[in-house]
């Protein structure tokens, strides 16, 4: 009984204070979709003072143990952001990769995503402005 109320303490706590970047971090990942959510929770752009908002996208790949599998390369930056723009938000990303690695896979699916590329986008303007891509 006495650890049914612990549990019930611990969902109030996390109802009550809204779940962290860390705690949303610990769930494990069992789906394409949970792969972008993990990822969001650990995306922190570089603030406005150090570079505009822009758009970049990164392909990735992980091994079965949720780690990252070669080199992720960046494939789409927006077309108006600066030289220092795009320095900021490639480390930006990939200080991202680094704080979620390795992917807390379930044991399906680390089997269904190890050595499969992923495009994950990190954008961080509400709308993209109808501009021409630039490709990395």
């Amino acid at each position: 009984m006495a650890r049914c109320a612990g549990k019930l303490l611990l969902v109030a706590a996390v109802l009550l204070l809204g779940v962290s970047g860390a705690a949303a971090g610990d769930a494990q990942v069992n789906t394409i979709q949970d792969i972008f959510r993990h990822l969001r929770t650990c995306w922190k752009p570089p603030p406005a003072a150090k570079a505009r908002p822009i758009d970049i996208t990164v392909v990735v790949s992980f091994n079965r143990a949720g780690n990252i599998l070669g080199h992720p390369r960046i494939t789409y930056e927006s077309a108006e952001a600066s030289d220092d723009d795009r320095l900021q938000y490639r480390v930006a990303v990939m200080e991202a990769l680094q704080r979620c690695t390795p992917m807390p896979f379930t044991d399906a699916m680390a089997g269904a995503a190890a050595g499969r590329p992923f495009a994950i986008q990190f954008r961080n303007r509400k709308t993209s402005p109808p501009t021409q891509e630039r490709r990395a």
